[in-house]
């Protein structure tokens, strides 16, 4: 596996990524703003070519904002998302990103483990931030070191 930019050509499959994963997904139009726009960090876990998850953020002044992070559901518990967040904490120390702010489902145990082994804190909550169903977010931050 490897993790690349986000490039036009993983548009179609990102799309079919966030309608396998999400209640209300990105659209083509989403990702393509988001190739245009300069604080926007997206990166493409690839797998023989094929893309089998992304993670986005956004780099404002020194804080970075995590727009998604997305696994296909057969590529799950196989250490995708823990590439993808490794490469964009790396990419966070490379722009000098001191502090990365994500929310979460309460409900997503396992992606509140992986955020917790990689040094995030919990920050608070967000009642009812979620819909499709309804559920609170949870706000976790990384502080660079």
């Amino acid at each position: 596996m490897t993790v690349v930019r986000m490039e036009k050509r993983h548009i179609p499959s990102l799309v079919a990524l966030e309608q396998a994963c999400f209640s209300k997904p990105w659209t083509a139009a989403g990702f393509e703003e988001e190739l245009e726009n300069p604080l926007a960090v997206f990166l493409v876990a690839e797998r023989n070519g094929e893309a089998v998850g992304y993670m986005g953020f956004h780099d404002v002044v020194g804080e970075g904002f995590v727009t998604n992070v997305a696994v296909s559901p057969a590529c799950r518990r196989q250490g995708v998302a823990a590439a993808l967040l490794e490469a964009a904490l790396a990419e966070c120390a490379a722009r000098r990103v001191e502090r990365l702010c994500l929310e979460v489902r309460e409900s997503n145990a396992p992606a509140i483990a992986l955020y917790t082994r990689f040094g995030f804190a919990l920050d608070g909550r967000r009642p009812r931030f979620y819909s499709a169903p309804t559920e609170d977010a949870l706000l976790y931050s990384w502080k660079r070191k």
